[in-house]
């Protein structure tokens, strides 16, 4: 069965998120409802918060920083961020949630 968080879209997946940023650690944390709590330790300015959510998605999901794009949310705690080249049971396997 696939996440509510995480859905198929043409050459890749969309994951829903929602972002706590000025934590205390960046992690990973469980799903939301329709949405995966992720955590950084990046303040929200100058997008650096969207940048360190970037990068740990990269980093934990084990592809190339290019291939993680956010799309939506830019400003918001609510996002949505487009991994490509890989499959719903990719990203659910390799997030181990």
């Amino acid at each position: 069965m696939t996440p509510p968080w995480l859905r198929a879209v043409a050459g890749g997946v969309e994951i829903s998120v929602k972002l706590q940023p000025r934590a205390s650690r960046n992690e990973i944390g469980e799903a939301l409802g329709h949405e995966l709590k992720i955590k950084v330790t990046a303040p929200p300015v100058d997008s650096a918060a969207n940048e360190a959510l970037i990068e740990l998605l990269a980093d934990a999901l084990d592809c190339p920083r290019g291939a993680v794009q956010l799309v939506r949310g830019h400003t918001s705690r609510h996002k949505t961020v487009r991994v490509a080249g890989l499959t719903v049971a990719e990203v659910a396997r390799r997030l181990a949630l």
